[in-house]
């Protein structure tokens, strides 16, 4: 049995299913209702008059690393429509109301019909993928319309299928890319080991996307006034497993620094048992009217939106998940030349593991290599200058991703 077949119908079953589990899981309903608007509003919003363009992202990560390259598009293709796609409802949810897009939507699942239908209405003059998103339909579609096509900040590895013996179905689906934008050198190594040349190590495109951070204004007055001149740790995106490590240190520390604790539950009860195991005097970020801010010791940001800015004021970054459900972004405290620690899960990281190599980032496994990190650079201020200088560099050293994309993307048309 073919497996092109053996694939369809599997995204056929998969989408019934996910109907009846709509009915008991939130997230799976907004998965699936979102897609029944996919064409109505596609039907509604576009017209003969204007070319268009197709983004294709997974989620939020993903946006975040198309965003630069839309950014560049929207002033190289003035006259154009900019057409957003998500897989992912934790993705399209956040960022509907884009304006980086003229149009914003679900991408509906891929079965030869939807991919039929979506392409007629669209109508790309060139479609751009990011990452990992390989839709076997869509683009076999794409190709056979004769469509420019790309996948931009790319990363492939030895575990994909389409590396493996089995695995052609999928690297079939590969050929029908014009060309492929990769992180690294590994990933164009893998690429050419199964016969694909048409490929560029241009780097990751949320590079540039964090090194537009100091361009803007990025002052908080509260923040000012809470460290008062004062070094302070900016421990951001931080789950359970990491305040084990922060606030025994926090409630223990005699030092002149200031902490601020920016969770990424922030849910009334986890707040909670973080202020109850707080021994320092501590403010929420809820809770900050008609207060002197430099009065408190502890800052618990019991909001979102603000952590990027509030990196801008760190000496020290601590960014939470290596201990649990995966890191989170590491390259916004790193773009301000601070010193960055993380816990030992970070493997999948690029720009992390990058940095824990060039030493910008220190990685700690447990509470006593913590403490000892953290002596360090409390008490070692031109250690830290020196740490936080390495991510500062890496940055600026590897940004240009998006330009390089752009500019040759416009070169297949």
């Amino acid at each position: 049995m073919p497996l092109r077949f053996i694939y369809n119908f599997l995204v056929l079953l998969v989408g019934n299913i996910l109907k009846v589990v709509a009915l008991f899981k939130p997230k799976i309903k907004l998965f699936v209702s979102g897609r029944k608007n996919t064409f109505p509003e596609l039907e509604a919003k576009l017209s003969p008059v204007k070319k268009n363009i197709w983004m294709h992202v997974a989620s939020l990560g993903e946006f975040e690393q198309g965003l630069p390259i839309l950014e560049r598009l929207r002033k190289q293709f003035p006259d154009h429509r900019l057409i957003l796609t998500f897989f992912s409802p934790s993705g399209y949810e956040v960022k509907k109301n884009t304006s980086a897009a003229d149009v914003v939507v679900y991408l509906p699942m891929d079965t030869i019909s939807n991919a039929k239908r979506f392409l007629n209405l669209v109508q790309p003059e060139f479609a751009v993928f990011v990452k990992y998103e390989i839709w076997p339909n869509y683009l076999k579609e794409l190709k056979q319309r004769n469509i420019p096509t790309f996948l931009v900040s790319a990363l492939f590895s030895k575990s994909q299928i389409y590396f493996k013996h089995y695995g052609g179905f999928m690297r079939r689906s590969l050929t029908t890319f014009s060309h492929f934008f990769v992180q690294d050198n590994s990933s164009k190594a893998l690429l050419q080991s199964i016969g694909f040349e048409n490929c560029t190590v241009s780097g990751d495109t949320r590079l540039d996307r964090v090194s537009e951070i100091l361009k803007r204004d990025n002052q908080l007055n509260f923040m000012t006034e809470f460290k008062n001149n004062n070094p302070c740790l900016v421990a951001g995106s931080t789950w359970s497993e990491d305040e084990e490590l922060l606030i025994p240190y926090i409630n223990q520390s005699d030092s002149n620094f200031k902490f601020v604790i920016a969770p990424h539950e922030i849910k009334e009860a986890h707040i909670s048992k973080i202020l109850a195991a707080l021994q320092k005097k501590t403010i929420c970020y809820s809770e900050m009217d008609n207060k002197n801010m430099k009065d408190f010791d502890v800052l618990v940001v019991d909001t979102i939106g603000l952590l990027t800015k509030i990196y801008s004021y760190a000496d020290i970054a601590y960014v939470g998940g290596g201990f649990a459900t995966g890191l989170h972004n590491t390259m916004e405290p790193a773009v301000f030349g601070v010193p960055i620690i993380i816990g030992p899960k970070y493997l999948g990281f690029k720009e992390a593991v990058d940095l824990v190599a060039n030493g910008g980032i220190l990685s700690v496994s447990n509470q006593t290599e913590f403490y000892k990190v953290m002596d360090t650079f409390i008490t070692d201020a031109q250690q830290r200058e020196q740490v936080g200088a390495i991510n500062a560099n890496y940055i600026a050293a590897n940004k240009g991703a998006a330009d390089l994309i752009t500019e040759s993307i416009s070169k297949y048309l």
